[in-house]
Order: structure tokens, then C-alpha cells, then sequence
């Protein structure tokens, strides 16, 4: 579908995938002389060679994976996912931001109000989609359909893959943190079932601003992070040079995730990334959908507003020591100071 694009770590497959077309190339060239052998044979290094790189993924690449070129996007999935789509376009306050898609939707005949970021493929697209970076007036305009949704019983879906909100001053003239802070309380409000996936790049506020759901899901490579790898490397250790790093330390990948209890399940890519079999990827992205939502439709409108509460309360919490404490305190040393509420919730800057 597009050009093949490998990535750094994937270089050894490309340099046996060379060697297999030339081998292919030669069997055409000469069909008295059998190379059926030797390319069964290369074949099965192709993929002995990227099951041993993509099994043993660092954090790092799994985020170079989330960016490839050739990842699907929004409106990829929802050409594979849904079986319609009717778009609504502008925030009826300032205009429509094509870095964020959102409309009525049909899921496995499961009717749903379908948001999410869009990236392009190329300079142009890319331009016109702001690589991805939603403006202010692309958050209001997904509050706009997600009250629209509330207002109709509809679940809310989002797509999520960002590296966070556009921070250019036209951005900060309109006001995009009050744009963001809004979209989060008001989603503590909705009534209807809301489930947020991120696809690709979960980025800062940006990812925050459509995604605090009952249920957030996170694909195999795809990552979630409070900020880029380059950009807390180059806060942290004034160096970029130091990425792969700090990519470890963030904790961003599916697997810590779900560790951490951030996000509630991992939807599997096929083997090699989304972009090596979209019409798969999509297939299991639709199935993670449609499990949630049949899960979630079961819940009254006060248990999944309950439930999205504390599902958000009880992130950001910790455990003392106890032994270490009663230990200091028999020694006659003054333990440090805490907080009363130790093991409360960030949510509520306690």
C-alpha cells in the first residue's frame, strides 16, 4: 500500500529481503537452474531474523515502531473497522482542526461516536493534519460531539495517536490547556460508556485531552508517556543522546503500562508491527473494541460514572515502608515528612 520504510533495528531484514529478490530475480532470469532451496531457505531466515528483533523489542524501539511510516491511522481503521462513518466537522466556536476526525460510527452494528487524531503521509498531508497535533478548537470540537454522544446514549470511542497538542502560540492564544482541562473534567460527567485506545503515539496532554475513559487500551507497540522520550532525555540530561534511556525510564511501553495499572488491557498487533497487516491489525483492534463496549453497556450511567472516578483516583499511588519507618522511629530518628493521604490519587494534586 505505501513504500516500504525499515526501521534502524530492522536493517538485518532488509539485507535479507535484498538478497531474496535477487534470488528471485536470477530464478527468472534462469529457469534451468532451481533456486526453490535456497529461497524457501532465505525465507525462513527472513522470519527466524524478525521474530528474534521483535521479540526481544527495547523501549525505545517499540516507540520507533509506533512512528513508522506506513502505521495505520485513524482514518485507515476506520475504513476497516466500522461500517459507516458520518463525519461532523468544527467546534461552532472558531473553526475545524483536520488533526482531529470525529463522527457517528457503526461498529459491528454497535452505533458509537467515533473520535480520534490524524496524522498524514507526506509533507502536504501533514501540513494540512498538523502532524497530528491537535489546536485548541480540536479538542472543543470533540467535546462538542462527545456531549453530542452523552446527549443521544451513544458510546464514545477515541483513537488516540498524538505526540501531544500543537504548542505554537496560535495554540496558546486560543487557550489550549484551558481546552484540554475541560475536555477532562467534563468527560468525568458522560453518562454513556467511553473507551479511548491509543493507536500509536500517546502523547502528554495532548492523548489526555480524548482520552480519560472507563476502559483505555493500549496496542502491542504503541506507547503512552507524560512527555516524548527526546524531550525528557534533553530536560533530564541536557542530551538527546540519551533517548534510549530515557525511553526506558518513562515506563511507556504496552507491557509497563499494564504493570502500572495506567491502562486496563493490550490489544496484539500482528507479528511485525500494525503496518506489516493492516487489514489484521484492524481486525483485532475491532474485536478489543467491541469486548469493551458489550462490557461496558452492561453498567448504569451512575456505576460507569463511579466507575471512571475510580479508576483515575487510584492511579499515583505508593506504599511506605512500614518496617523501615518503625525502625527509624525505635532509633529515635525523625522519619520524613509525608503527606496525611500517602497513598492518594495524583488526580486530585493531594
Amino acid at each position: 500500500m505505501y513504500p516500504k520504510h525499515l526501521l534502524p533495528f530492522e536493517k538485518p531484514i532488509g539485507d535479507l529481503q535484498s538478497k531474496l529478490d535477487e534470488m528471485r530475480t536470477a530464478s527468472a532470469e534462469s529457469p534451468d537452474i532451481d533456486f526453490s532451496k535456497e529461497i524457501e531457505r532465505m525465507q525462513k531466515k527472513i522470519e527466524e531474523t524478525r521474530k528474534n528483533i521483535y521479540l526481544n523489542l527495547t523501549a525505545w524501539q517499540r516507540v520507533q515502531v509506533a512512528r513508522h511510516l506506513n502505521r495505520p491511522y485513524f482514518l485507515d481503521y476506520v475504513e476497516h473497522v466500522c461500517e459507516d462513518f458520518v463525519e461532523l466537522r468544527g467546534d461552532r466556536a472558531y473553526g475545524d482542526d483536520k488533526a482531529v476526525i470525529g463522527g457517528f460510527a457503526t461498529i459491528a452494528g454497535r452505533r458509537v461516536m467515533l473520535i480520534g487524531t490524524q496524522k498524514g503521509r507526506g509533507t502536504k498531508s501533514n501540513l494540512v493534519r498538523n502532524f497530528g497535533c491537535p489546536h485548541p478548537e480540536g479538542y472543543r470540537k470533540a467535546l462538542r460531539l462527545m456531549k453530542l454522544a452523552d446527549r443521544f446514549g451513544l458510546p464514545i470511542v477515541t483513537l488516540i495517536d498524538t505526540k501531544g497538542a500543537y504548542a505554537g502560540i496560535e495554540s496558546e492564544e486560543r487557550h489550549v490547556a484551558e481546552a484540554i482541562a475541560v475536555n477532562i473534567r467534563e468527560a468525568f460527567t458522560f453518562k454513556v460508556p467511553m473507551l479511548a485506545v491509543i493507536t500509536g503515539e500517546g502523547g502528554s496532554g495532548g492523548a489526555l485531552g480524548i482520552g480519560l475513559a472507563n476502559r483505555v487500551l493500549v496496542m502491542e507497540n504503541a506507547y503512552f508517556s507524560v512527555i516524548t522520550p527526546e524531550g525528557c532525555a534533553a530536560i533530564l540530561w541536557k542530551d538527546r543522546e540519551f533517548t534510549e534511556q530515557a525511553a526506558e525510564a518513562l515506563r511507556l511501553t504496552a507491557k509497563d503500562l499494564l504493570e502500572l495499572e495506567i491502562t486496563d488491557g493490550v490489544v496484539p498487533e500482528p507479528f511485525g508491527g500494525a503496518h506489516n497487516d493492516l487489514e489484521e491489525s484492524a481486525r483485532m483492534l475491532k474485536k478489543a473494541i467491541v469486548d469493551c463496549l458489550d462490557s461496558l453497556t452492561k453498567m448504569s450511567a451512575e456505576e460507569l460514572i463511579e466507575d471512571r472516578y475510580k479508576k483515575y483516583r487510584a492511579m499515583g499511588r505508593f506504599e511506605e515502608d512500614i518496617a523501615t519507618m518503625a525502625e527509624a522511629g525505635s532509633n529515635g530518628d525523625a522519619p520524613d515528612e509525608k503527606s496525611e493521604d500517602s497513598d492518594s490519587g495524583g488526580i486530585d494534586g493531594d
